[in-house]
Parts: C-alpha cells; structure tokens; sequence
C-alpha cells in the first residue's frame, strides 16, 4: 500500500459566473491543479458532481488534451467533491493507479432560482421541507435546549464573511455585526439570509500520487466516509451529528490520531450556521452544547484555539455542490503549505476536512467525508 500525498490543487473563483459555463469552470480548476503538481497527464480521473450534465469531465479533460484515461463520475450530494477525493485517495494508495485526478464542478445558477428542492418521492416534498427548513429545525431545537442564542448562530456569519475578506476566490466577503446578520431577510425561522449559503458555481481540482517526500507535498493520513443510518425523533442528536461524529472518528483513527485537538487547522460545511456550531461539537473540537459560544468568544476564529473555516467556508466562498469538498481540501493544502495569505492559520502542521452530503428521507444525511491532512 502507497502512502498518499497531494501534490497539486486549483480552484475557480466561485460565485454567479454567467461567463464561464461548466467546461470552463472546470478548466479553470484543472489547469491551475495540473501546474501546481507540475504535471501534465494523469492515469485516471474521478468527478464529483450532483447537477452537472453527462460527459462534463470529458470535455474539460479533451480541452486540456487529456484523453483516453478512465473517468469515473460519482453523486454524493454535497459530498460529491470528496467522495471523488476518497476514491482517487484509494485507486493510489492500493496501487490501481500512479496518478489521479480528483475534480469536482457544479452550475447552481443556471438550475435553480432558491432553495433545492426535495425528492418528490420524499415525504419532506409534501410538506415544504426543503434543506433550510431541515437545518433550521436544529437551530431551533438548540435554541429550546438553551444550547445556543441567536446571537452565537449569527456570531458563525460574522466570523466567516471576515474571513473571506482574505480570500479572493471567495462569493462574498464583508464586515457584518450580529445584528446586522439577525436583521437580514428571514429565509427559515430562526435562519436569516446572511445565516444560509449562496446560490454558487465553480469548480476544484487535486493531483494524488504516491508521497515522495517533495517539500510542497501534502501527505493524506486519513480518509473516511459513511452513508446516513436512520434518523427519527428518538435520535439523541439533532440531524447530522452522529454521522459526522461517526465519520470523524474512522478519519482520525486511520490518520493515528487520539483526538481532534491535535488538528491545527479545520474546514467544515457550514452550508447554514448550526451547521458549523453542530459539526464542531460532533467532531470534538468543543463540548456538546458549547459550539455557539465558542463561535461567539472567538475560539473558532482566526487567532483562536481552534480556526475553523479560515476560506469563509460554504456561508462565503460559496457552496457549487459537486466543487465544495475539494474547494475545502485546496484550502487545507495551501494552509499546511503556508500559503493561504491574510488567512494562514500560524504554522499550521495537520489539517481537517469534513463534508457533509444531506437530504434523504429518514436517514441522517446521504453521506459524510471526512479526510485528514498533513503539511510538509
């Protein structure tokens, strides 16, 4: 078995992009990984995508002359990107292949106007429970435990759209107050606009190879993935925690690690704020019921204990489904490199990934990944 290394990442700038559609939004982010990893040919691809038409990753690939390799498209809602990211880890480190390339690509502008909608087979079509709704039953449900103020969920917003103002790649960066976050539109009590991801486009690549021991080599330590078990109203935990807690878990043990404290650096799906304040309790990095106030008192912040989201995360950069978890991985990567700019976390060593794929009926997500990182 091989160890596995990133060695080459890129990413388009993500936002409403009327000019540039999937092919070249997938170019974008091919190219810029392809010359990261100073290579030009890859032994097989894997794509991430939940929208996106058949043959996208072929015609991107044919455009920068990569043809006659095996590409294989995968759907894991928003997990999509780093399900992609999970085979090409495995395809490497079993030896199937010498070199892959892991692309994800998604056009939300063009396909959907607001909020996704369900599976007309799924019971939540019938009664409008549409993914904002779902996530602000959690946050409503922290709030009637006391395990949250609106103040903590909106302190989520706060942080990220500061963080973004150094990311220039990002949809949406800006200095907001709380109330100014609590004073936005409200999408879905207690959710307000600036609490809930952007419609976005774009795309993410990563180059894996064996590890060689370069010095701008980013060595994978562990990955894991899980698909949803059922979820019901006897379920301790509001959706998704104990599936990202369960995920988190296989991740580190497979990375040798004991706990998640000694992660410097972490990017996790806050497509809605109780995303993030959930997945920072699931994950371990604070106490069950402490997530809010940690978001609040800066701990998740830059300069704080535990950096979370240093990019902007899903709230700001922006959410292209299929593209998010390997966006999450290239910021990672250039955090353990060193080259995240205005937003680089100290000297950050080990770095963390989680994404979170939702939607089905009665299960608590589709699918979770989680992926451990570790600088040169």
């Amino acid at each position: 078995m091989s160890r596995v290394a990133v060695h080459g990442v890129g990413t388009s700038h993500f936002g409403r992009r009327p000019d540039r559609d999937l092919v070249g939004l997938a170019h974008d982010a091919v190219r810029e990984a392809l010359a990261d990893a100073a290579v030009d040919a890859v032994d097989a691809v894997w794509v991430g995508t939940v929208f996106g038409p058949p043959g996208v990753a072929q015609r991107t690939l044919r455009a920068l002359g990569i043809t006659g390799v095996p590409v294989i498209t995968v759907e894991n809602a928003c997990a999509s990107g780093t399900t992609a990211f999970a085979e090409a880890h495995e395809a490497v480190r079993t030896g199937r292949y010498g070199r892959v390339l892991a692309l994800g690509v998604e056009q939300m502008s063009t396909a959907f106007s607001g909020a996704i909608t369900p599976e007309p087979t799924d019971p939540e079509q019938s009664s409008g429970l549409a993914l904002p709704a779902l996530y602000a039953m959690s946050a409503a449900r922290y709030l009637h435990l006391g395990a949250v103020t609106p103040a903590q969920l909106a302190a989520v917003s706060v942080k990220n759209h500061a963080h973004a103002l150094h990311n220039p790649r990002a949809q949406y960066a800006g200095s907001y107050t709380v109330d100014e976050v609590l004073g936005s539109t409200m999408i879905s009590d207690p959710l307000t606009l600036l609490q809930c991801c952007p419609t976005s486009d774009g795309a993410a690549a990563a180059v894996l190879a064996p590890a060689s021991g370069g010095d701008r080599e980013v060595v994978v330590r562990g990955v894991a993935l899980r698909s949803g078990a059922p979820w019901n109203e006897t379920s301790p935990h509001v959706w998704g925690y104990d599936i990202v807690r369960d995920t988190a878990a296989d991740a580190l043990a497979a990375a040798g690690l004991d706990t998640v404290v000694d992660v410097d650096v972490v990017e996790v799906h806050d497509a809605f704020t109780i995303g993030e304040i959930v997945t920072t309790e699931a994950l371990g990095l604070v106490a069950e019921g402490e997530g809010g106030k940690a978001a609040e008192a800066g701990v998740t912040a830059l300069g704080g204990r535990h950096p979370v989201n240093p990019s902007g995360g899903l709230l700001s950069r922006g959410h292209p489904l299929g593209a998010t978890g390997l966006a999450q991985v290239a910021e990672i990567v250039w955090q353990l490199r060193g080259e995240a700019g205005g937003r680089q976390v100290g000297s950050a060593r080990i770095g963390l990934v989680e994404t979170m794929g939702g939607g089905v009926s009665v299960l608590d997500g589709n699918a979770c990944v989680v992926a451990v990182l570790e600088g040169p």
